[in-house]
Formats: C-alpha cells, structure tokens, sequence
C-alpha cells in the first residue's frame, strides 16, 4: 500500500513537472537590437545620400522597413533628450543624418558644407512651375511666364534642381522638363507629393475673394 501511494505521488509529482512552462523564447533579442541600432546609426553616418529604408533594412539585416522607421524613431527621442546638434530626417524619398537648421550658418563658416544656393525670382518662378506641372515642355513655361526661358533652364540644370526626362510627342518632340532628387533635398521635401497642393492654394483664393463679394453684397445701400 506504501508504494502504491508513493508511485502515485511520483506520478503527480511528474505530472506537475511536465506541465510546468518550458524556456523561454522571446521574438526579440535586447542585445541584437542594441547592434543593429548602433550600425544604423553608424551608417547614416557615413553616407552622403538619402538612403531608403528597405535599403536600410537588407544592408542591416532588420526584419523589414518598418523595423527600420521604429529604431530611427528611437534614435531621433535619443537624440532629443540629449539635446544633439542632429537628428535622422526623411528627405528625397530616403533617410540621412543631417544637423539641426539652427546650426547652418555657423557650419558654413567652416567652409566644409555647401554654401546656400541662392536663385534670382525668375529661377524660383520657373522651378515653381516646373515642379507643380512636370513634366513640362519649355513652351509651356514661355507661355505662363511671358519671357525666354532658355538661359533659366540652362542655369537650373547646371545647379542639378532640374533635369531632361525625355521628350514630348508633339510635333519637333520638344524637351521635357522635371525636378531631381537634389531639388527634393535643397528645398527638404520627402517627395513631390509634400508640395502645397496648387489646387488647395487657388481653391482658398477663390473662397476668400467669394466671401469678400458676398460682404460688400449685404452691405446696405446709401439713400
């Protein structure tokens, strides 16, 4: 009977253990994580061009671009609590390591950036109207800017804010005319799409000239 009731405890005994809860295993890894933060920090520190995030997560073996936005946004509150002189910012369709604005002008003194590209109007004229109707024929321009746009085209061509994409399937097949990457990254764009929407801009003119008409309307009459 005694060994009976003691293989019987054995047995719940067994029993207890075998429903115990085995290893554990985590989906992340503390350590592996801390690594790959600590490399993509390392390179945007190093490349000189916006990099996308899919990029970013082959080179760094992240499980997927997501991964990539979720430890760069951990590296920007890091950054921000320590009160850094940069941050990692979206532009021209990827991710670079780029020091606050606040902090140009004093780096520009040292001579190792880029001096701040000055355009005349009608530079920023014809730009503005490349980038909101791109592709564009220089005719196009001509016609909404009423003057030669020729040596404006050549000057922002020279300074890589536009390009020759192809060309026009009307007559002569004239040349088409787009923005570039470089015009993303001077004026800080993610896209084109981050423009203000030209349709917005005349749609809240148009109210705005609307409700002035209907308030001279209401005004009463001198007799």
């Amino acid at each position: 009977m005694a060994w009976w009731k003691r293989k019987k405890e054995d047995s719940g005994q067994n029993l207890h253990r075998d429903k115990s809860p085995g290893p554990s295993n985590p989906t992340t890894d503390p350590a592996r994580d801390a690594q790959r933060l600590r490399l993509l920090e390392a390179v945007l520190m190093v490349v000189n061009e916006p990099i996308s995030a899919r990029h970013l997560a082959g080179l760094l073996n992240f499980p997927d671009p997501t991964a990539v936005w979720t430890a760069v946004g951990e590296l920007n509150e890091r950054y921000d609590q320590a009160a850094r002189a940069y941050r990692v910012e979206e532009v021209a369709g990827g991710l670079q390591l780029l020091t606050r604005k606040q902090f140009a002008l004093w780096l520009r003194r040292t001579g190792s950036v880029p001096a701040e590209q000055v355009l005349s109007p009608g530079m920023l004229e014809t730009l503005a109207i490349i980038a909101y109707r791109q592709p564009v024929v220089r005719a196009e321009l001509e016609a909404i800017r009423g003057v030669g746009c020729d040596e404006v085209l050549r000057q922002l061509i020279q300074r890589d804010l536009v390009r020759v994409s192809g060309r026009d399937e009307d007559l002569g097949r004239p040349f088409l005319y787009e923005t570039t990457k470089t015009f993303l990254k001077v004026f800080g764009l993610q896209s084109i799409d981050n423009l203000p929407r030209f349709q917005k801009i005349l749609q809240a003119e148009s109210e705005i000239a609307s409700r002035i008409r209907n308030a001279l309307t209401d005004q009463p009459s001198e007799s």
